[in-house]
């Protein structure tokens, strides 16, 4: 009896079914789909892997160095009737990546939580265990006591583990320590129509379940793009996931008019999961640029795949006339710096500020809208890396290693020659958002 009950629990853990969107052949039942557009709609989807194998920017993260469907998923390729089978075909093919930045531009009520953007626990595969690394500032899970260095015990009545294992048996493939990472923060990220329920150890080893509701349910603040305070002779101006919103410009150029030339600054990335535009992280990087300087490199690997010629190329910032600070500066990251966030950091590290706090969420490379044929439907991949300067990946940049010593006067770096970066199992931007 307690073996049924666990199978029961792993299948409520990985069940793709809501009962607020029915599938395909439930919405059908009223009306036969025409069978030349259901043929159509199953080419698309056959088409997905030649999208992904032509623009992922990281197959070298895959077995073989390329994307394949599953025996599983090629039978429900082969079974969509609409497109909402085709939507679902795609959103479940793509987790398959295991890359948190690779994802369908629209969803369903019960599609898993968007990570970051809609996660509050950062969980990693370490010694066997599922480590709660980061807990999100101001969350459901930091509000009900979870704290970092916990670990994850169970998701639903099931063991983390055995959901895990779950999670990527219904795909029909494996995971490892990196691939389990992500499985285990989405399924902690949960489903967005329900609560979550969480087995947790803390750290006097005690075990507590909590049940929480998932980040799409929860009513959050509005807030100004930028928050500002002053502690100590230091502004903190916090950005409030809003490197995609234009008016953080203004609001940013209003905080920054404010400080005096000798004035210690604090740039707060701690919140920003969701990504942006370079639009806006220029407008804030030209603030401390005093000529024009590179901020980070990009790689296309598509081109070279295509022509077996390598394109390469470095993005600068440009100072802004009459927007200038010399003074000291010092960038916070974390878990829920994401996408732009990251590439911000990166940006003001070359421009020789400190970059301080924990690792960031490791977001693969710039992402960019695809569509598949007649559907419409729309996904999104990195199909950019994205370097420091130096050559460092930015899903690889850690913040302990980026600050100059007592955070002295900062210098414009030379135009470095091109070098070629590699990568990392990486990690979202909110739908619609592009890290360019």
């Amino acid at each position: 009896m307690i073996a049924m009950r666990l199978l029961i629990a792993i299948a409520a853990t990985v069940a793709t079914i809501s009962v607020a969107e029915p599938s395909g052949a439930a919405a059908r039942e009223s009306g036969a789909q025409p069978e030349n557009s259901a043929n159509a709609l199953r080419d698309e989807a056959r088409s997905l892997a030649t999208e992904i194998n032509t623009n992922y920017a990281y197959l070298d993260r895959l077995p073989e160095q390329r994307f394949d469907l599953t025996p599983p998923l090629q039978r429900e390729a082969e079974a969509i009737e609409d497109k909402r089978d085709l939507l679902r075909f795609v959103e479940r093919s793509l987790l398959l990546l295991a890359d948190h930045h690779a994802i369908a531009g629209s969803s369903f009520a019960n599609s898993w939580a968007v990570v970051p953007s809609y996660s509050d626990l950062w969980i990693e595969r370490l010694d066997g265990e599922f480590v709660i690394s980061a807990v999100r500032s101001g969350s459901p899970a930091q509000r009900a006591g979870i704290i970092p260095d916990s670990a994850l015990v169970s998701i639903g009545e099931v063991p983390t583990g055995q959901a895990v294992s779950a999670f990527w048996g219904d795909l029909g493939t494996q995971g490892n320590d990196v691939r389990d990472g992500f499985a285990a923060r989405v399924l902690a990220a949960g489903r967005r129509d329900r609560a979550r329920e969480l087995g947790v150890r803390l750290q006097d080893g005690t075990v507590r379940h909590f049940n929480l509701p998932n980040l799409y349910m929860t009513e959050s603040e509005k807030l100004a793009p930028v928050s500002v305070s002053r502690t100590s002779g230091v502004l903190q101006i916090r950005f409030n996931n809003s490197l995609g919103d234009a008016a953080t410009i203004a609001a940013f150029d209003a905080a920054m008019a404010e400080v005096a030339d000798s004035e210690t600054v604090l740039l707060d990335l701690t919140d920003t999961p969701s990504g942006g535009n370079t639009t806006v992280a220029r407008a804030i990087l030209g603030w401390f640029a005093d000529r024009p300087t590179a901020y980070q490199m990009h790689a296309y690997p598509a081109e070279e795949r295509q022509t077996g010629i390598a394109r390469q190329w470095i993005e600068l910032v440009l100072p802004r006339k009459g927007r200038h600070h010399s003074g000291p500066v010092t960038v916070r990251v974390g878990r829920w710096t994401g996408s732009m966030g990251e590439g911000l950091a990166l940006g003001m590290a070359e421009l020789g500020a400190c970059v301080e706090g924990d690792a960031m969420a490791g977001l693969l490379g710039a992402i960019t809208d695809f569509r598949l044929g007649e559907s419409n439907i729309i996904f999104k991949l990195p199909n950019e890396r994205l370097m420091a300067v130096d050559g460092t990946p930015r899903e690889r940049f850690h913040p302990a290693a980026h600050c100059p010593s007592a955070n002295g006067p900062r210098t414009s770096s030379a135009d470095p020659e091109p070098q070629a970066g590699g990568n990392a199992g990486g990690v979202d931007v909110r739908p619609g958002q592009h890290q360019p």
